[in-house]
């Protein structure tokens, strides 16, 4: 996994780099879990991330990206949507919930941060519908990211299948 890039600091030493993925790994689980919660519940954004702050140690976890996606996935809901929708086997609305919030959380990856490498993003997102999904969420996830990874980073995803 190239995922020793998605800290974003390549000058640092592998041991800070893991704490950084680690804290990464850990803000995109709560995310996705505050994104099901907006989805299914409608809350406000700011009473789900309080919340989610007050319940849970963020001595481990990126906070600053915790709050990026928990309110740009929201915020770019509609092209996030969008842009994943044409890709599925079943009408958007028949998305069960947990792999939807997995799905807008990666697409919003794979569109806002370059930073992150893309096979990361598809990795992070099998990875939670594994713990977090359906039985063979993970598949489904896994296909609809196959698919849309080269539509939205297609240089980078040119650039590594040589």
């Amino acid at each position: 996994m190239s995922a020793n890039r998605d800290d974003g600091q390549s000058g640092q030493g592998a041991k800070p780099a893991k704490g950084k993925i680690a804290a990464r790994r850990q803000a995109r689980v709560l995310a996705m879990q505050a994104l099901y919660q907006w989805h299914v519940a409608g809350q406000p954004l700011n009473e789900i991330e309080a919340q989610f702050r007050a319940d849970n140690d963020f001595s481990t976890v990126d906070g600053a990206y915790f709050h990026e996606i928990l309110h740009g996935v929201p915020r770019q809901k509609t092209e996030i949507d969008e842009a994943f929708a044409p890709l599925l086997d079943r009408p958007l609305a028949e998305v069960d919930p947990v792999e939807l919030a997995i799905l807008r959380l990666s697409t919003y990856e794979l569109r806002s941060r370059p930073d992150v490498p893309y096979r990361v993003v598809i990795n992070e997102g099998i990875e939670l519908a594994k713990v977090f999904g359906a039985t063979d969420g993970h598949k489904f996830v896994n296909g609809v990211l196959d698919k849309l990874a080269p539509r939205l980073r297609a240089a980078e995803a040119r650039g590594g299948r040589r």
